[in-house]
């Protein structure tokens, strides 16, 4: 069969078996041992098995379990409330400031977790409920904590940009450095956004007055003292990549032994909480595995068939500039992001479009290796923009699961609506001005 026939076919089966309600990871392993079968024979399974065992034996892929570990303990050991109550000494005298708040405790549980579905349901218990009781504007409240926490996409350490590292052999650190400023640019962004429509409806925030409460020095210094520690971990992880001591991996277990000091120092380390911090971890990471399984091995069976040649062909016909294929990418991006996971998503499309952006001129970013950077920090932000989109958007997922019943999810999806427009902003400005990715690489990368 013509690879352009086997190419809808391929398609078609994936949505099919999707419609039919069958997992994912399922669905695109099943499609690559039918085409391992028709095109390779009964030798076509051990094909399949040869792709999956060269991508799991990535030992940079440790790193995933270990920073969903670390995530699970420090979310067990109560310090996202800890944070938040620091928080709330600063946000006392402005209107709006919980909200704000929840945006800047986003920021710090991003840089101390890289898991977005804890993050958002603890922020869903911790600050929802807390902006309910004051007045808040239901969307407006919850749109703030799906965008502040869809920011563990691009804050390190991320897992998104770990595997994307690992599938497009891009330098893991590197990506690390290059989300940073547009990270903490659309956390400036979200800001600005809730201040902008409470300055223009004041209805949507209570005045300041409602907000404060006294707090005594004593009770200050505690609240500092309570997320010292957590931030301790945080800059002893990143510093330890950045500082050339440890590579990802061992940084990531330097974090879950920090996670493990933030518990014992909160008095939280018990059995319970390393058991259940290790339950989630294994519940999280053995669903992630499935994926990683399922889409590794249809794209490594595609490329064999040919079909990776057919990609690069049908991209490069387009007949557009560089820049032009960029943003079909990115469009095509999106458009997967509304019906499939965010790891399928990148281990599906990344093998296809990195060598790609790597052999065309982009000129106002630089050498090849600045590229494929760039590149994937653009990928990482439409993945950020996949986690709030509707109809999946998993954040409004994860939000819904710890709101109260009369909340519905179409609410949730309406909510996040002008945050996606933020996202897109940022994407455009990112595209268009790379040094805002690549700054930091560069003076801090070498």
């Amino acid at each position: 069969m013509p690879i352009e026939y086997a190419t809808l076919a391929i398609v078609a089966a994936l949505f099919v078996l999707m419609l039919a309600g069958i997992p994912l990871g399922v669905v695109t392993l099943t499609v690559s041992i039918v085409t391992a079968l028709a095109y390779f024979g009964p030798a076509g399974l051990g094909l399949v098995g040869r792709q999956i065992v060269g991508v799991l034996e990535n030992y940079s892929f440790v790193a995933v379990p270990l920073f969903v570990l670390m995530a699970s303990l420090m979310e067990r050991a109560g310090v996202g409330h800890d944070l938040f109550e620091a928080m709330s000494l600063f946000s006392g005298r402005l209107r709006g400031g919980v909200a704000v708040q929840t945006i800047a405790v986003a920021v710090l549980m991003a840089a101390m977790a890289g898991v977005i579905g804890g993050e958002i349901m603890m922020l869903g218990l911790i600050a929802l409920p807390q902006m309910l009781r004051l007045g808040y504007d239901r969307k407006l409240s919850m749109g703030a904590i799906c965008a502040g926490g869809s920011l563990a996409t691009l804050i390190p350490p991320s897992i998104v940009m770990v595997v994307y590292g690992v599938t497009a052999n891009v330098s893991i650190g590197a990506l690390f450095l290059g989300g940073i400023l547009p990270g903490l640019m659309l956390a400036g962004f979200y800001v600005a956004y809730i201040l902008v429509r409470i300055r223009l409806d004041p209805g949507l925030a209570p005045p300041p007055a409602a907000e404060r409460h006294a707090v005594s020095r004593a009770d200050k210094i505690a609240a500092l003292r309570g997320i010292a520690v957590p931030m301790m971990v945080v800059a002893t992880v990143l510093g330890s990549i950045y500082a050339g001591v440890a590579a990802v991996t061992e940084a990531a277990a330097i974090g879950v032994a920090g996670a493990l000091v933030a518990a014992a120092a909160r008095k939280k380390l018990n059995l319970a909480t390393v058991l259940g911090a290790s339950r989630q971890t294994f519940t999280t990471v053995g669903s992630i595995i499935w994926l990683i399984i399922g889409a590794v091995s249809f794209v490594g069976i595609y490329n064999l068939i040919g079909g990776a040649d057919f990609m690069r062909r049908l991209i490069g016909g387009l007949d557009l500039p560089p820049l032009g294929i960029v943003l079909v990418m990115m469009g095509v991006l999106m458009l997967l992001g509304t019906f499939m996971e965010w790891i399928a998503i990148l281990l599906i499309t990344v093998p296809i479009f990195s060598p790609v952006i790597a052999a065309l001129p982009f000129p106002a970013v630089g050498d090849v290796e600045a590229v494929k950077i760039w590149f994937g920090v653009l990928v990482t932000i439409n993945i950020q923009i996949y986690f709030l989109s509707p109809p999946f958007g998993p954040a409004c997922f994860f939000l819904n699961s710890v709101t109260p019943k009369e909340i519905t999810l179409q609410e949730i999806f309406a909510s996040v609506l002008p945050f996606i427009a933020l996202q897109v902003a940022g994407l455009a400005l990112c595209v268009i001005f790379p040094e805002i990715i690549l700054f930091l690489p560069r003076v801090l990368g070498s």
